[in-house]
C-alpha cells in the first residue's frame, strides 16, 4: 500500500515550493505551516516531510522553531531535511521532535560520519536522502552537483545498514508533470532491501496510482496538493483511509 508524505518545504517560517530546486523559483503559500500539518493530520496523514530550505543552504537547520511547533501540536512523525551536517545538528533537530533525519550531503562529503550515524541512531531513524539532476547527485540544497551517480551512492552505505532513501528527480521536482517511474522501478530492482520513497513531480491522483500499481511504498507529494491538483478529501478517500495504523520501519 502506498504511503502518502506530505511535503511542507519552510523559508523563513513561512510555506513555499521551489521550481526544479530553483530558489529564485519559489511561491510562497499563504498558510501557516503548522495549520497546514494540522490539515494533514485530519484527513489521516501520519508522517510529515518538512524540509528546512534556509538550512539546507545555510548548512546548519535555521527553522527548528517550526518543527517544535508541529511536533508538540500534532501525532504526525515527522522526516526533517535540511541543514544537517553535524553531529549537532542531527541531535537539535531530534530534540527538536523530529523521528527522522534524511542526509544528504554530509553522506557525500564525509561518508564515515553518516556511517557512523547509521549505526548509532539505525537505519529506522537515518535516511539517505539523494537527489538527482543528470543521473548524478547533487548537494547542498541543489545548488552544487557531484559525478556520483545514486547507485554507486546506495552501494557505499548498504554495508552499514541503509534501509530507507528519499530520491528525488530534480528535473522534475515541482513540475508536475509526473516522476521518473522508470527511474523507481530500476532502483527497486537494483536494490530490494531498500525503502524507496519517490519525490518530484506528483500531478495527479493518477500518477498516485501509477506508483502504487508499482509497488512502491513511500511517496511525498507536494506542490499538487498546494496547486489543488489532488484535494485533501480525495486522498483521504483513496489512500490515506486506508493507510495502515504506523509506517514501515
Amino acid at each position: 500500500m502506498l504511503e502518502i508524505i506530505p511535503a511542507i518545504d519552510i523559508i523563513e517560517g513561512k510555506c513555499v515550493r521551489l521550481s526544479q530546486g530553483d530558489y529564485s523559483r519559489q511561491k510562497l503559500y499563504d498558510v501557516n505551516p503548522l495549520e497546514m500539518a494540522k490539515r494533514f493530520e485530519d484527513i489521516g496523514v501520519k508522517r510529515l516531510h518538512l524540509v528546512d530550505l534556509d538550512g539546507a543552504k545555510a548548512s546548519e537547520p535555521r527553522n527548528l522553531s517550526v518543527l517544535e511547533s508541529i511536533s508538540s501540536h500534532t501525532s504526525l512523525s515527522i522526516e526533517w531535511g535540511g541543514g544537517i551536517k553535524s553531529s549537532e545538528a542531527l541531535t537539535s533537530v531530534f530534540d527538536s521532535g523530529a523521528d527522522y533525519a534524511i542526509c544528504g550531503s554530509i553522506a557525500i562529503r564525509k561518508p564515515e560520519l553518516f556511517s557512523l550515524w547509521l549505526r548509532e541512531f539505525g537505519c529506522e531513524r537515518i535516511i539517505l536522502g539523494a537527489d538527482v539532476r543528470d543521473d548524478k547527485v547533487a548537494i547542498n540544497g541543489w545548488q552544487d552537483d557531484t559525478p556520483l551517480t545514486i547507485d554507486s551512492l546506495i552501494q557505499l552505505f548498504l554495508p552499514e545498514g541503509l534501509s530507507q532513501v528519499i530520491c528525488t528527480d530534480i528535473s522534475r521536482d515541482g513540475m508536475l508533470q509526473g516522476p521518473s517511474f522508470e527511474l523507481y522501478r530500476r532502483l527497486s530492482d537494483a536494490f530490494p532491501s531498500i525503502i524507496f520513497t519517490v519525490s518530484g513531480g506528483i500531478g495527479s491522483i493518477e500518477d498516485l496510482r501509477a506508483l502504487d500499481a508499482q509497488g512502491i511504498k513511500r511517496v511525498i507529494v507536494g506542490k499538487a496538493i498546494y496547486e489543488n491538483r489532488l484535494s485533501l478529501p480525495q486522498l483521504a478517500e483513496e489512500f490515506l483511509l486506508r493507510q495502515p495504523e504506523t509506517s514501515e520501519q
